[in-house]
């Protein structure tokens, strides 16, 4: 090889070298992807609240005295535990608790009275009788005996009056003591106090009609808890009372909890003109869960339409527009877009009916740049 030659075979490798250098340093490189395996399990069809849910008490009262007043005593704080009937707190009485003891001194002393004017009417009837057998024997005279059948008339008359009188006491007594049962709140049902607004010395109020203002005392029933949340209309047709459901909170962001529906409400919410909804409530099946929960939560359902089991499926976040998917290949490290029909779903996962096999490869993370079909990737 002459040395002319020499040279332009050298300036060939060279310029080949220097094409292959910039070809390199050009192509892009690989995206990363995550993945996961097209394989059998449970898929769900299901429907959520569209907006948050809460935790509410089957009963709660929030409660005010029936009458206004100072309140003398109050017998609870906030967390108290009391059965039904007990007393929270009490107004200033003093003055019906002497009306009562007023009252059940005159009915006492109307009932001696009573027991004097039936006695003389006894003896009375006893004279009365014995001037009748006189007068059959003539030892009485017809004055005396008509004297002594009026006497004992009146007498007997004025033992029923005696009568009715305690009846009168009676009836005033109970009336002052529903006087006083005004002035005192006891507990309608077994429960916790969840808030006091009032401290002894203060005057409390109870509420006018159509005008909301703060309990005295809100009692709730720990043992009785359900989630009331809105369902979207397009949604409810759906619902049927006593479906599964799915409880989870933000304030045990690991666990949920097993529901069943209770009630769907039959009208639809149009607060929002666009977004409109039904009620719905959903109780917890088991009744250990409720101790740990406090009214007021918010809380999101999950209601099971329908479920399959072994059935093939994918994430729900791998699918793409037009139900699409991004396929991994192993060997090629090259994404491919496929189709497929799908069956039922929810958020997590979605069934495949046709169009993907078992063991395929899906991409999940779809929404990272640079993701699209045809290009190079590697999995995380």
């Amino acid at each position: 090889m002459s040395k002319s030659t020499h040279k332009v075979f050298i300036a060939i490798i060279l310029a080949i070298l220097v094409g292959l250098f910039f070809w390199y340093s050009s192509k892009p490189s690989p995206v990363k992807v995550t993945v996961a395996t097209i394989s059998k399990g449970e898929v769900e069809e299901t429907v959520t609240n569209t907006r948050a849910g809460t935790i509410k008490s089957c009963r709660r009262a929030r409660l005010a005295p029936a009458t206004a007043g100072q309140i003398s005593r109050l017998l609870v704080k906030e967390g108290d535990k009391v059965k039904a009937g007990t007393m929270l707190l009490e107004i200033w009485n003093e003055d019906i608790k002497a009306d009562i003891e007023l009252s059940e001194q005159e009915t006492r002393a109307t009932e001696s009275r009573s027991k004097e004017a039936c006695v003389n009417a006894q003896v009375a009837e006893k004279e009365a009788s014995r001037l009748k057998t006189l007068r059959k024997k003539n030892l009485a005279s017809d004055e005396d005996f008509d004297r002594a059948i009026g006497t004992a008339r009146a007498k007997r008359a004025a033992c029923q009056a005696a009568k009715a009188s305690i009846q009168v006491s009676q009836a005033k007594v109970k009336l002052a003591r529903a006087h006083l049962q005004r002035t005192q709140l006891h507990a309608p049902f077994s429960g916790v106090v969840a808030e006091v607004n009032g401290e002894v010395g203060e005057f409390a109020t109870p509420s006018p009609i159509g005008v909301p203002t703060l309990p005295t005392i809100d009692l709730f029933d720990q043992n009785c808890a359900y989630v009331a949340a809105p369902i979207d209309e397009v949604d409810a047709p759906q619902l049927i009372k006593d479906m599964q459901a799915r409880i989870s909170l933000d304030a045990f962001s690991k666990q949920s909890f097993p529901g069943q529906v209770r009630r769907i409400a039959p009208y639809v919410l149009d607060i929002e003109k666009q977004a409109r909804t039904v009620d719905i409530e959903v109780d917890f099946v088991n009744q250990e869960d409720i101790t740990q929960l406090l009214p007021g939560y918010s809380a999101d359902v999950e209601i099971i339409i329908n479920k399959k089991d072994n059935t093939l499926r994918i994430p729900t976040e791998a699918i793409k527009e037009d139900d699409q998917v991004l396929i991994y290949h192993k060997d090629s490290h090259i994404l491919e877009q496929k189709s497929f029909k799908k069956g039922i779903s929810n958020w997590v996962y979605t069934e495949v009916l046709d169009g993907l096999s078992e063991g395929e490869q899906v991409v999940t993370s779809i929404d990272r740049k640079g993701v699209e079909a045809g290009v190079e990737a590697i999995a995380e």
